[in-house]
């Protein structure tokens, strides 16, 4: 008979859970341990290994607040990882163990987040009809705003009016290592100045996770007479750029630099052969539930809506 077993995540299990990461077929960066762990002293790590006899065959990224366990309150997505045979009846079976080892540790509620759908060509669905099976719940939606470059691209005309108009002043698109002009003179004033709060990755953060992901992690600006005035940090993966950070100065606001570098950046990537380009989410504490200027915006860029469900189960 087939045996599930569950283990907390310790740190002697860094380079099995890295290298576990490294060939599952719905994984991204962002649950490497090195990504994981910048802001480690925030959360309360509660992630789960699970073995098929003595074969790690799944992992959940988690933390733990009181008697409820989060798919990773510091991740943007997260949900169950699985080795690249998995197939749907022991995703059921992994489910049913993560949710045994939960009640048996006295816990009473699990919040579950995955990955958007866009982000792996195979699908990725099958937990969430087994967590429906089991009585969970959606907590909540969230619409995520992307663009298909697989297909033609549907920029508005309006959008594109203005993007020959700006081609024609000069401003020059840099991809930099040096976050510090966007951070200092941009991204931070801006986000304060608009919002009254702070980038999610404070500059040291952003700087140490560059490091550890060069490849993953790039920061484009955009420079008039040597001076920068927008700038989009992205974070990229196999299938999809998500464009983490974007923001622009007023100087930039008076000439649109901001859908100016989006729109290079949409048909950079297309070319590319990426298949999304993820602009994120427009939800606000409103009695809409979401900022309808950046729906608008977002939309006239050539985005479309894909919902996230987030799941919530009650352990019983």
């Amino acid at each position: 008979m087939t045996k599930y077993t569950v283990k907390k995540y310790d740190q002697s299990d860094c380079k099995i859970w890295n290298e576990f990461i490294a060939q599952a077929k719905n994984a991204t960066f962002l649950f490497h341990r090195d990504f994981m762990e910048y802001h480690k002293d925030r959360f309360e790590d509660f992630s789960l290994l699970v073995y098929q006899d003595e074969k790690l065959i799944s992992i959940l990224p988690a933390n733990k607040v009181g008697n409820s366990v989060y798919s990773h309150q510091g991740l943007t997505y997260g949900g169950l990882v699985y080795a690249s045979k998995l197939k749907g009846e022991k995703v059921e079976a992994v489910l049913d163990a993560v949710l045994l080892f939960l009640k048996e540790n006295a816990f009473d509620t699990f919040y579950y987040k995955p990955i958007p759908n866009f982000y792996f060509p195979e699908g990725n669905n099958e937990v969430d009809f087994f967590l429906f099976k089991r009585g969970a719940v959606i907590e909540r939606k969230e619409m995520n705003l992307a663009v298909n470059l697989e297909l033609p691209l549907q920029i508005s005309k309006s959008k594109l009016k203005h993007f020959r108009r700006i081609e024609d002043l000069d401003l020059d698109i840099i991809e930099e290592e040096d976050f510090n002009p966007f951070w200092d003179e941009i991204l931070a004033p801006r986000l304060l100045e608009k919002f009254n709060v702070k980038p999610v990755h404070s500059k040291e953060e952003i700087l140490l996770l560059k490091q550890k992901f060069p490849e993953n992690i790039r920061q484009y600006s955009v420079y008039r007479n040597d001076e920068i005035i927008a700038g989009i940090t992205i974070f990229e993966t196999e299938n999809v750029i998500k464009s983490q950070y974007g923001a622009t100065s007023k100087k930039g606001e008076g000439v649109r630099a901001l859908d100016f570098l989006f729109i290079n950046l949409i048909e950079k990537y297309k070319g590319k052969g990426k298949r999304f380009f993820d602009m994120g989410i427009v939800n606000e504490e409103n009695e809409s539930g979401y900022h309808s200027g950046l729906l608008k915006q977002k939309e006239e860029l050539g985005c479309s809506v894909y919902n996230q469900d987030f799941y919530k189960i009650d352990i019983k």
